[in-house]
């Protein structure tokens, strides 16, 4: 695998991403009960802006630096998001939190983080960034394996009711990734049922994205809310021209948390022809 996030780290995916698991970790934050987050693909944990891999691309300029620089109105979702993208900033570096460096600084004492990362360079540099949080363990592993070993979440003979797992695979090859993905989701629903399971998936072009939906929609599920934003229209195959979150089991009313904060985003970041949706994949019934 020959993937690297710093290329893409602070675009436009990684913003709505980002967005939807802080205010997935925030509607679990609300109860005393401890939870538990499995972060398949982990990557670094926190990236240079100002490195060779983020300059050569420029993503992070048309992303997070144009959401900073433009300040749209601020729902709550948004808020919260920048808030905690600002928490995670070292003083005098130009740097982007990781999926796994927010959750972290989310985490209560008595929540827990299992991040993966199968990459040895990038598993080393999330050790090292994560070392001495003893909420926090790393993983150097296959992120699809550790749904099946990793749940039912479990700590010694400490039993977690409740847990976020968050599938971001690299998506090299999207037809050879699409299986993985449902295999993971199901055999992790069987293991753990009322789990969280957040998918990120890119856009490129709709129709390639329509078999893995129709998927998605038959896992054993109770619901499965799909969040997407478009900075650009998606007809254009060689570019990212947007991407989505899948959540499975999303907290109650997420929709109403999430959606507000859909349009700032599109405003700020998008080109002529942006735009955003969610799409209920299966909605539980009242």
């Amino acid at each position: 695998m020959n993937y690297r996030h710093g290329f893409h780290a602070g675009n436009h995916a990684d913003v709505l991403k980002h967005l939807v698991l802080v205010a997935l970790l925030d509607a679990l934050k609300r109860k005393d009960a401890p939870f538990f987050v499995l972060d398949t693909h982990a990557g670094r944990g926190q990236y240079d802006l100002a490195a060779s891999q983020a300059q050569r691309t420029g993503e992070a300029e048309a992303g997070i630096r144009r959401l900073w620089a433009t300040r749209p109105s601020e729902p709550p979702a948004l808020a919260a998001y920048l808030a905690a993208v600002a928490a995670c900033w070292t003083p005098g570096a130009d740097t982007y939190p990781g999926s796994p460096l927010l959750v972290a600084r989310a985490l209560r004492e008595q929540d827990r983080l299992a991040a993966c990362e199968l990459q040895p360079e990038e598993a080393e540099a999330l050790k090292s960034l994560l070392h001495g949080d003893p909420r926090c363990h790393v993983h150097q592993r296959d992120g699809y394996a550790a749904i099946k070993a990793l749940l039912p979440p479990r700590e010694g003979s400490t039993r977690f009711a409740r847990a976020l797992v968050l599938v971001d695979p690299p998506y090299e090859s999207q037809a050879e990734e699409y299986p993985l993905i449902t295999a993971a989701l199901r055999d992790g629903l069987e293991r753990f049922p009322q789990g969280i399971f957040a998918l990120w998936y890119p856009i490129k072009q709709r129709a390639p994205l329509q078999p893995l939906m129709r998927k998605l929609a038959n896992l054993p599920m109770k619901s499965a809310l799909a969040i997407e934003l478009l900075v650009r229209p998606d007809d254009s195959p060689l570019r990212l021209n947007g991407s989505g979150m899948v959540v499975i089991n999303p907290p109650w009313q997420f929709e109403r948390t999430v959606e507000p904060a859909l349009r700032p985003l599109a405003q700020a970041m998008g080109e002529s022809g942006a735009s955003w949706r969610l799409t209920w994949l299966k909605q539980e019934k009242p």
